[in-house]
């Protein structure tokens, strides 16, 4: 009886694990449209990927008059540097949004830049380093 638990148990978990490798590396998403009277409402998307090591989701909204934006957000790590952002379009053209880069550098030590861009192209960076501090 035992040896029956054993196996079911190892067979459980051996379909649990290989059931687990695609849902780390899939996309998914959908989209909602909500109408009203005289032509009002619009349309809300959502897609999202994420592969071990990065991650990407994407949101828009359009509506019927034409108005609308999409904004995608995401980042990449690895070897102990992580690199993201987020960007928002409009559907004139205009765009705005912020990156940033974080690094381990192996000393108990991390560095660090974000830089951040607005509407009109201007932009402001902030970089640094964050030391261990002794205990």
């Amino acid at each position: 009886m035992n040896k029956l638990i054993t196996a079911l148990v190892a067979g459980a978990t051996l379909v649990a694990g290989i059931a687990a490798i695609p849902a780390e590396a899939q996309r998914r998403g959908g989209s909602i449209s909500v109408q009203g009277s005289a032509g009002r409402g619009g349309t809300l998307s959502r897609s999202v990927n994420r592969q071990p090591g990065s991650s990407t989701v994407t949101r828009g909204i359009q509506t019927n008059s034409g108005r609308g934006a999409t904004t995608t957000r995401g980042g990449s790590w690895a070897n102990g540097t992580y690199s993201g952002g987020k960007t928002t379009t409009l559907n004139n053209g205009t765009a705005f949004g912020r990156s940033t880069t974080a690094t381990a550098n192996g000393n108990g030590s991390g560095s660090f830049s974000s830089t951040v861009t607005g509407p009109g192209g201007q932009s402001g960076t902030v970089s640094g380093t964050v030391t261990k501090t002794p205990q």
